[in-house]
């Protein structure tokens, strides 16, 4: 199977978990900005969402470029990833409409951890399926920062219990380390291709 059905797919999926997300977030029955004040726990936990989806789609993009065959281990890794991914909408919706309940930020950061060993599973089958040679391997290198996000998520799920406060800070903070570009998979590609730089 070539690799432009997988990634097509799952853009597909992606997609249509942010439709489901933004279809959440009612539209309140009066007119004015006061009227807007009971959806900003929703709206906020919508942004910090809409942000993971495309933290996952940008990076599984850039990941992608590194593939060049894709076995069946790898569909089904894939298909794992989208799994937990899929879940997004409901503990989006779930944690907002609540008002980030211990239970609502517990079960959110649990489907943020799961997603993080599904996309870290993903990698390691791409780069058993390549080799430790491959572009994929050379660029993670020692992967940092894909060490210390389940860390920080663990420590945000632990923390629901004692403040959601703790919880929100380690998911934002996770969010925003992913945020920063992420330049090792193109500066391997650069290297491997200097003419398509």
């Amino acid at each position: 199977m070539t690799k432009g059905r997988l990634e097509a797919f799952t853009d597909g999926v992606l997609a249509i978990i942010i439709t489901i997300m933004v279809l959440e977030m009612k539209v309140p029955h009066g007119g004015g900005f006061e009227d807007l004040r009971p959806l900003l726990p929703v709206f906020g936990s919508y942004v910090l969402s809409f942000i993971y989806i495309a933290i996952y789609w940008n990076n599984h993009h850039h990941m992608m470029h590194t593939v060049k065959h894709v076995t069946g281990s790898i569909l089904w890794a894939n298909m794992h990833l989208l799994f937990w991914l899929s879940l997004i909408p409901f503990v989006t919706g779930w944690m907002g409409e609540n008002h980030f309940t211990s239970a609502s930020v517990f079960l959110y950061g649990v489907v943020l951890l799961c997603a993080a060993i599904a996309y870290f599973i993903l990698q390691r089958l791409i780069i058993k399926s390549h080799g430790k040679e491959s572009i994929l391997a050379n660029a993670l290198g020692k992967d940092i920062k894909g060490k210390i996000s389940p860390l920080l998520y663990v420590i945000g799920i632990v923390g629901a219990f004692i403040s959601v406060w703790i919880s929100g800070a380690m998911f934002v903070l996770v969010a925003i380390m992913w945020l920063i570009p992420d330049r090792r998979i193109e500066n391997k590609l650069r290297e491997n291709h200097p003419n398509n730089a």
